[in-house]
């Protein structure tokens, strides 16, 4: 038997299809079958000046805006040799741990409600509004910042910010607790979890698997530790890569939750490190007509669901020639077709919900 899981389906995170061969409750093949969310992002690229192009960039995935308006705009800046201030540069990597606390968060209450679990989804999103106050107010977005500038950030951070960040940043570490008790305790939810949807680590590198799901699976691979940008190699000593070797659905959620807390002790010793910053400027000053030279370079960081990379092409002229965009989700969901084959129906939602992807950013 086929069955079509979506294009509209609530297990879905929004337009994805899966075509399923079923014998009896049993998958015999399944196929993922994207594409119904492409807005041609890539193409749009080339019609827009470097200014523009930021917001498109910050859409694909929507819940990690900041880190991606931040590919685009290293992009650039490698291309014209152009160095940021310190200040700027801190405030970035604060920026960017809060916006994947904020993407982990909607992912640690989203994944239990698709197991049939709906108290917690209510305490992510208490937390998730703690941290998108302190973000709306530094940017004026709630989702889509449009923060980055080439050179830098938009403006200065708000007088007394850093403070009430530090504040949301404790209130968030005070009550991560309850998922290690509501969700991880549960009894229910580690049957659905455990050993269900184990992915290898050679399937992790044969697909290009990469962020949480790869490091479930022991692959100790992470760009802010192995390739550091921004302040990442200064702060060698607080980032811990958290990593599994189960490579299950469990694994998978127990990545995310570490990862989370270790987002909150980085964004704290960025707090540290601005706060004895001397004043000064947050960026360079640009021509009205922003041009990068002709080449063509590859800016990759890493995104809270994984490796976000941005292949830029220039001609000489304000629009990129061409931007190719290497999106996480993309290489992570090609990877079910070959973890559903063997399993339940029934696990099919467990093994679909643990691979945290953002359907626009699997169709661009």
């Amino acid at each position: 038997m086929v069955l079509n899981i979506g294009p509209q389906h609530p297990s879905t995170h929004g337009v994805l299809r899966l075509r399923l061969v079923l014998d009896g409750e049993r998958i015999s093949a399944a196929e993922p079958v994207v594409g119904y969310m492409h807005r041609g992002a890539e193409k749009l690229f080339e019609a827009r000046d470097y200014r523009q192009i930021i917001v498109l960039a910050n859409r694909h995935d929507w819940l990690s805006a900041f880190s991606n308006e931040l590919g685009v705009v290293m992009a650039v800046e490698r291309m014209l040799g152009m160095e940021v201030p310190e200040r700027a540069v801190w405030a970035r990597t604060l920026l960017a741990e809060l916006n994947r606390v904020l993407n982990h968060l909607m992912f640690l209450g989203s994944y239990p409600l698709e197991l049939g679990a709906i108290t917690p989804v209510f305490h992510a999103f208490t937390e998730r509004e703690d941290l998108q106050r302190v973000m709306e107010e530094v940017s004026g977005g709630r989702i889509h910042y449009m923060f980055n500038r080439v050179g830098g950030l938009k403006e200065d951070l708000p007088a007394g910010w850093l403070g009430r960040t530090r504040q949301a940043v404790a209130a968030v570490r005070a009550k991560l607790g309850t998922y290690d008790r509501l969700v991880l305790g549960n009894e229910i939810f580690r049957g659905r979890t455990r050993g269900v949807g184990v992915l290898a680590p050679e399937t992790v590198h044969a697909y290009g698997v990469s962020g949480p799901i790869a490091r479930a699976s022991g692959v100790d691979f992470d760009l802010r530790r192995d390739e550091p940008y921004l302040a990442y190699g200064e702060l060698a000593d607080v980032l811990r890569v958290v990593t599994r070797t189960e490579g299950d659905c469990l694994a998978r959620f127990e990545v995310l939750l570490e990862q989370t807390r270790n987002s909150l002790d980085l964004a704290d010793a960025c707090l540290d490190r601005l706060a004895g910053l001397p004043p000064g400027p947050v960026n360079q000053r640009l021509p009205k007509v922003l041009k990068a030279p002709e080449g063509a370079t590859y800016a990759w960081t890493e995104n809270p669901l994984g490796i976000n990379g941005y292949y830029l092409v220039s001609k000489g002229e304000k629009t990129p020639y061409r931007l190719k965009l290497r999106s996480a989700s993309y290489n992570n969901v090609q990877v079910l077709s070959e973890l559903l084959p063997g399993t339940l129906v029934a696990d099919m939602v467990a093994i679909l919900g643990s691979m945290f992807f953002v359907v626009g950013d699997i169709d661009k």
